[in-house]
């Protein structure tokens, strides 16, 4: 099961181990019972031949799970629930389309996730095992920074980072916006050094390159070298 392991009580880590069931069990349901979401197991094989999640089992059948492969197709998109919030910033520094309240419901993450194709990120593995929910990972790492690593090395999108393009107050993609548009809305020193802006379109927040924006590099060449 390899990385899969990290979802087992210590005493059935790397190990095989036996599993009582009832009949109406499906393999689905057995699976999740050791603490393992769908979302997470990829191919199953019983007594060595792939197999359906729905499929059941019968005494003496040999089980092997396989992490879930996750190959994202076009532009990859995010919901995060409500403890990711650090990392949803990141994801949008990143250039990642990421959705982020810190009021979601359960029920509002997984119907959102299901009707927008989003992935969900949550480290709550119950979260991840509701039916409705085809798309999701559950997050190992507990720094933020660690987190953002850990969703581009999952997901394969070392690749895709594209620095500032999105609001990171509300994952809106920014427009570029002449200086003498917002020029009442800047400080005297912002106004006398810089030339280039852009801005939100839904929030209306506006970022430039000032004195935060090497400190922002060097936060994503750190989070890509971990990735």
């Amino acid at each position: 099961m390899g990385e899969l392991n990290d979802f087992l009580p210590h005493y059935r880590k790397n190990r095989t181990f036996s599993l009582d069931f009832e009949d109406h069990q499906s393999l689905k349901h057995l699976i999740e019972s050791i603490g393992v979401p769908h979302t997470e197991f990829g191919r199953v094989l019983v007594n060595g031949q792939p197999t359906e999640s729905n499929c059941r089992l019968q005494d003496g059948d040999q089980v092997t799970i396989y992490p879930a492969d996750f190959p994202l197709n076009g532009e990859p998109c995010f919901i995060l629930d409500n403890h990711l919030g650090q990392l949803a910033t990141y994801l949008r520094m990143l250039g990642f389309d990421s959705l982020y309240r810190n009021d979601y419901q359960d029920d509002e993450l997984a119907m959102v996730s299901s009707l927008e194709g989003r992935v969900l990120l949550t480290r709550d593995r119950r979260l991840l095992m509701r039916k409705t929910i085809r798309l999701g990972y559950c997050i190992h790492q507990t720094d933020p920074r660690q987190q953002a690593a850990e969703v581009l090395r999952r997901f394969k999108l070392s690749g895709q980072v594209k620095p500032f393009q999105r609001c990171l107050r509300c994952n809106s993609p920014l427009q570029q916006v002449a200086k003498k548009d917002i020029i009442e809305r800047l400080e005297p020193l912002t106004k006398m050094y810089y030339d280039e802006f852009r801005i939100c379109p839904s929030c209306h927040q506006i970022y430039w390159k000032g004195s935060h924006f090497e400190h922002m590099q060097q936060l994503i060449l750190e989070i890509a070298s971990q990735a």
